[in-house]
């Protein structure tokens, strides 16, 4: 609890980009109860339906900047399993972000990860807090980009 205490309260990075990370976890991570607080969160933070919506293409999207594709973009590679690309995407990130949003933003997504993945492992079911919003949706999993396949494998 002191740790989302203080990863809510450390005001560093703007709370959208935060939330867009987060959402983006959610759905990669495929949690319906952060999918559903987090798409509360994500309109009360200012997103807007086509951002919510869009995350799944957010690469093709024009509902994002630069920045924030480079934020959801960092959210998948720390979400991906193993975790690629992220040398480049934090180096980027870096001429955009000082160092201190920057942390604020990988324990952002750490966090996310840890929450999502024991909300699922516990069971724990959405409460409907985004009744009546547009809500996020689960990701299929694809492979990610960066990853290349073993033959064989």
């Amino acid at each position: 609890m002191t740790y989302e205490t203080a990863l809510l309260f450390s005001n560093k990075l703007d709370p959208r980009l935060k939330e867009l990370a987060e959402l983006k976890t959610a759905g990669l991570v495929a949690c319906q109860f952060c999918l559903d607080i987090g798409s509360a969160l994500a309109h009360t933070s200012g997103l807007t339906r086509q951002q919510i919506t869009d995350l799944p293409r957010y690469r093709t999207s024009d509902a994002y900047t630069e920045l924030e594709k480079l934020v959801i973009a960092f959210a998948e590679a720390m979400t991906t399993t193993p975790a690629v690309e992220i040398d480049e995407l934090r180096d980027t990130l870096l001429t955009h972000l000082s160092k201190a949003q920057l942390t604020e933003l990988a324990a952002s997504i750490a966090w996310e990860n840890q929450r999502a993945r024991l909300n699922q492992g516990l069971g724990v079911q959405p409460t409907g807090m985004a009744d009546g919003m547009v809500c996020a949706m689960p990701e299929p999993r694809t492979e990610h980009p960066g990853l290349k396949t073993q033959p064989g494998s």
